[in-house]
C-alpha cells in the first residue's frame, strides 16, 4: 500500500524542485515547498498554489527550520555558474549551513533525507566516464570552488551524520539536466543556446566546441530521485544520475538551431577558467541499485524545452 507522506522540498520553486513537487503531489503526498526565491521563480509553482496538499514557505535554509515531515529533499542552492558566482560566500553558506540545518531536522525527526549533490564534485575529471568511486580533480580556490567544494563538504556532512547518528541519507550526484522551467538567464548551455536561437542572436560556443556534455531530461531525473528516496536505507549513494550519451557543444548548438528553426550563426569565444573538457556519468550503479536509466531522447527533450522558452519569451 502506498502511504501518503508529508515531504519537504527545499528549493522547491526552482527548475528541478518544482517538477519534483508536481510529481510528489501526483503521487498523493503532502508537499511543503521551502524557498527564499533567490533563483527559484514563483511562476514555476503558481499552478500548485491552489492544491490542497501543497504549502509554500518563504525561508532561507541557512537558518534552522522546525517543521514535521517524513522525508526531506534538499535541493536549495543556486546551481548555475552565473548565479552561484554572483555571491560566492552566500553560495557556500547555502550549501553547507543548509546541509547542517536539514540534517539536524532529519536527525530529530528520524526522517529520510536526500541531498542533491552534483557532477561538479568531480571537478575537471581526469577519469572518463566518471564513476562514484572517483575522488575528483577540483580546484579549491577558483571561481567555481564555492559551489564545487560546498557540495563536496555537504556530502562529507551527510556521510558523517550517517556514521555518527545513523541518519537515513541519500546522496544523488546530478549531472546536466534540462527541460521546461529552466531559468532563461542562468548561463547554462542549453538555455543559452535556445534563447539565442529563438531571438535570432549569434550562438556563443566557448573554445572550438569539441568539449562534450551529456544531458538528462528533467522527467527522467525526477524518476531517479524518487526511486532513490524510496530505496532501502542501505542505498545511501552517492549515485550518479544523468544521461550517459555524450554530445559535443557544437553539435548541440546545431541541433538547437534546427529545432528552433533559427537563422543564428555559431561564434567562438575563449574557454572560461576551470571549464571541464568532458563530463559524462557512469550510471552502472543507478542501473543496478535503482533499476533506472534515462529514456527521453535528446531531440524530443530539446524540442519540448524550445517550445517552453518560446512561450516564456512570448515569441
Amino acid at each position: 500500500m502506498h502511504l501518503n507522506k508529508r515531504i519537504l522540498v527545499t528549493g522547491g520553486s526552482g527548475f528541478i524542485g518544482s517538477h519534483l513537487c508536481d510529481r510528489l503531489l501526483e503521487q498523493g503526498h503532502e508537499v511543503l515547498c521551502v524557498d527564499n526565491f533567490y533563483t527559484g521563480a514563483r511562476r514555476n509553482i503558481e499552478h500548485l498554489l491552489s492544491h490542497k496538499h501543497f504549502e509554500v514557505l518563504r525561508h532561507d535554509v541557512t537558518y534552522p527550520l522546525s517543521v514535521e515531515v517524513d522525508q526531506i529533499y534538499n535541493l536549495a542552492c543556486p546551481a548555475s555558474p552565473i548565479h552561484y558566482q554572483h555571491d560566492p560566500v552566500q553560495t557556500t553558506k547555502t550549501i553547507v549551513h543548509g546541509a547542517i540545518n536539514m540534517l539536524g531536522l532529519a536527525k530529530r525527526l528520524k526522517a529520510k533525507i536526500l541531498q542533491a549533490s552534483t557532477s561538479e564534485v568531480y571537478g575537471d575529471p581526469t577519469m572518463h566516464p566518471q564513476t562514484e568511486g572517483y575522488w575528483g580533480n577540483v580546484n579549491p580556490i577558483g571561481p567555481r570552488s564555492c559551489y564545487d567544494e560546498g557540495k563536496r563538504c555537504a556530502e562529507t556532512l551527510f556521510f558523517d551524520y550517517w556514521r555518527q547518528h545513523a541518519t537515513r541519507i541519500k546522496v544523488a550526484r546530478i549531472f546536466n539536466t534540462y527541460g521546461p522551467r529552466m531559468h532563461p538567464n542562468d548561463g547554462r548551455v542549453v538555455s543559452n543556446f535556445i534563447v539565442q536561437a529563438l531571438l535570432g542572436k549569434d550562438i556563443t560556443v566557448y573554445g572550438d566546441g569539441s568539449q562534450t556534455r551529456s544531458f538528462c531530461f528533467v522527467s527522467d531525473l525526477i524518476d531517479a530521485l524518487i526511486l532513490m528516496m524510496e530505496s532501502g536505507d542501505d542505498t545511501t549513494g552517492p549515485i550518479n544520475l544523468g544521461n550517459p550519451e555524450e554530445i559535443s557543444i557544437r553539435a548541440l548548438a546545431e541541433t538547437i538551431i534546427e529545432l528552433a528553426d533559427s537563422k543564428s550563426a555559431i561564434v567562438s569565444q575563449p574557454l572560461p577558467q576551470d571549464d571541464p573538457q568532458r563530463r559524462m556519468p557512469s550510471i552502472a550503479v543507478a542501473r543496478e541499485k535503482l533499476g533506472w536509466e534515462p529514456s527521453v531522447q535528446l531531440r524530443i527533450g530539446l524540442l519540448e524545452t524550445v517550445n517552453y522558452f518560446r512561450s516564456v519569451l512570448f515569441l
